[in-house]
């Protein structure tokens, strides 16, 4: 029997209405007309602490009585989850210990600490620090608030696709980022409330397939370094399975390529920022086009906290992919005037020099040669491809430093 029911999530929408944001959920012109679908956004990524996790965490807060806040809370997590608890834990005056791996980067434990939290670290995985999580409240006597299977997470989770459908009642397919389930738990039990028909589809990172291998029986590794971490969960929920098996029509895969190009067209497109997870939904639409063509799907956009650096090296191989950015390899003589034939070259071209790297040791060329690599930025593809072709024209040796 599902723990979670429409009025549940209907009551869980009541009861932090006013201390959680009503997102936007809007219709997208350009991302319709790249898909060929009509995509509708929810904002979740303009919450407080930048997620949609605020929802469930406040609503367990709330259920919970005065005796059991006063000891305090507590869970293990490295990402939104433990922000949320935090934030509102604050302002209901209610102690929260959050439980981090040592690995954790600063910043995340910096922010946590910022909404008062106490944070621990211990062990190397989500594992070691779930483990002492649970040691700790033996000790010490906290309540525990997971951050994906427990019933009062997932009606806070649903409350979302309450909102899109209020908003939007014409969006027949939901694609929800999964990876303990909890968002697409919720949000699955409120669709088949209000929208039985509807087509409910969670999107999961292909390194971490756990919740798609549950569901469809298969052995497939999870592990691996993925921009989208908020949903790299090894082992899915045992509430959030029984959910899913049952209400949701489909799991799709999606690589990391298609991840990074979701979020950089989020920020190209929608001027907004969005962590790898958030990006989960619009990256299943670039890897399965023909899946979602002509439909009109909702896409929850459930996180924003993605590291600036890690932004910035994401849109730059985006525009790298597009052949905006390239970097040539150039063999020549280590003489006077061979650079500046080069770079007359790209300048004849129109095509922007960021950086040169010279290597005169470590390369196969006779000690009177160089090897150079150029990084350029150009209009387009075909204004690199032009630049070649005078290279070559004028007898250099050149290759291009391709990116997978």
């Amino acid at each position: 029997m599902i723990p979670v029911t429409i009025d549940d999530i209907r009551a869980a929408h009541l009861r932090i209405a006013d201390a959680v944001v009503r997102t936007p959920t809007l219709h997208s012109r350009t991302l319709s007309e790249l898909t060929g679908a009509e995509v509708f956004l929810k904002f979740e990524n303009l919450q407080f602490t930048a997620a949609y996790k605020e929802r469930g965490a406040l609503n367990t807060l709330l259920l919970m009585p005065e005796a059991q806040r006063a000891k305090g809370v507590i869970a293990a997590s490295a990402g939104n989850h433990a922000q949320a608890l935090a934030y509102h834990g604050r302002r209901l005056g209610i102690p929260v210990t959050i439980v981090m791996p040592t690995p954790t980067p600063s910043v995340k434990v910096t922010q946590t600490e910022g909404h008062g939290a106490r944070v621990v670290l211990h062990g190397e995985r989500f594992d070691d620090a779930f483990a002492h999580a649970c040691a700790v409240i033996v000790r010490e006597g906290q309540t525990l608030v997971h951050p994906f299977d427990d019933a009062n997470v997932i009606a806070g989770a649903g409350t979302v696709a309450l909102e899109m459908l209020e908003d939007h009642p014409e969006i027949d397919t939901l694609i929800v980022p999964i990876g303990g389930g909890g968002l697409l738990s919720g949000m699955a039990i409120a669709a088949r409330a209000l929208k039985p028909g509807m087509l409910v589809v969670g999107a999961q990172a292909d390194l971490y397939p756990s919740m798609y291998c549950h569901v469809k029986g298969e052995d497939l590794p999870s592990s691996g370094d993925t921009i989208a971490e908020g949903i790299a969960v090894k082992e899915p929920g045992k509430i959030t399975s029984a959910i899913i098996a049952e209400l949701v029509d489909d799991i799709v895969l999606t690589p990391e390529r298609d991840i990074e190009r979701a979020v950089s067209l989020l920020v190209q497109i929608e001027k907004t920022v969005v962590e790898g997870a958030g990006a989960a939904g619009l990256a299943a639409m670039l890897t399965h086009p023909e899946r979602f063509a002509g439909r009109n799907v909702g896409l929850v956009l459930c996180g924003g906290n993605i590291d600036p650096h890690l932004l910035a090296n994401v849109l730059v191989r985006d525009l790298a992919r597009m052949g905006r950015i390239a970097r040539i390899r150039i063999s020549l003589q280590d003489r006077p005037g061979a650079m500046a034939a080069v770079t007359h070259l790209f300048h004849e071209a129109g095509v922007n020099i960021l950086e040169i790297h010279h290597q005169r040791i470590f390369n196969r060329l006779p000690a009177k040669g160089t090897a150079i690599e150029i990084e350029c930025e150009a209009r387009d593809a075909a204004q690199i491809d032009r630049l070649t072709e005078r290279l070559h024209a004028a007898e250099f040796e050149l290759s291009r430093v391709e990116l997978d």
